[in-house]
């Protein structure tokens, strides 16, 4: 059975004993993944550790209290993870400074087979899912922080107090759209013409 990237917030070993603590290592994490270059067969490796990654980030954060504090720093952290898996699903190379940058392929290196392979059917579905599901779990864990019986009005208002409404509403806004948009179209500029090609 595999392990999580993080212990468990509850475990009495762990090093993250607060969700500022945690995403900061998630942070680090994330980092290192981007690094992982956008050309087969890296690829596949780099979607494979952000899946991971977001199934744990997403799983993790609502096992910690809830603290209505913290929340900009959640959604800051997740709007982070957003813009990295629009940088994947584009087979962008991650530039720190810029974020995603263009994958550049010159003939020579694409008439040798050098390339990007876009997400797989199967990576779709799955990223699709945990986004849905971790916006879902989101959403319950923040009411959690205080318990009322307003539902998702009451949840929009104390959102708009805070001034996270519209950041809440665009959470994985990016990824979606390509994903229901695009549909995994990849792509890369020619350095001959320096056409963007799909």
């Amino acid at each position: 059975m595999s392990r999580s990237i993080f212990n468990s917030s509850s475990e009495p070993t762990t090093h993250l004993p607060t969700l500022s603590h945690f995403l900061a290592a998630a942070r680090q994490i994330l980092a290192i993944i981007l690094q992982i270059p956008p050309i087969d067969p890296s690829t596949s490796l780099r979607t494979a550790y952000l899946l991971r990654l977001t199934n744990d980030v997403l799983s993790s954060i609502t096992g910690y209290a809830p603290d209505a504090d913290l929340l900009s720093e959640v959604l800051d952290w997740l709007d982070d993870l957003d813009q990295a898996w629009l940088a994947v699903l584009k087979a962008q190379v991650w530039d720190p400074t810029e974020g995603g940058v263009i994958l550049v392929i010159d003939a020579a290196e694409a008439s040798a087979g050098i390339g990007s392979s876009p997400l797989t059917q199967t990576e779709h579905t799955r990223l699709k899912s945990l986004i849905m599901g971790g916006m879902t779990s989101l959403e319950t864990w923040f009411e959690k922080e205080q318990p009322n019986e307003g539902g998702e009005d009451e949840l929009e208002n104390r959102l708009k107090k805070l001034g996270l409404e519209a950041d809440f509403d665009d959470l994985f806004a990016r990824t979606l759209h390509f994903l229901e948009g695009l549909g995994g179209t990849v792509a890369v500029e020619d350095t001959m013409t320096g056409q963007e090609t799909f």
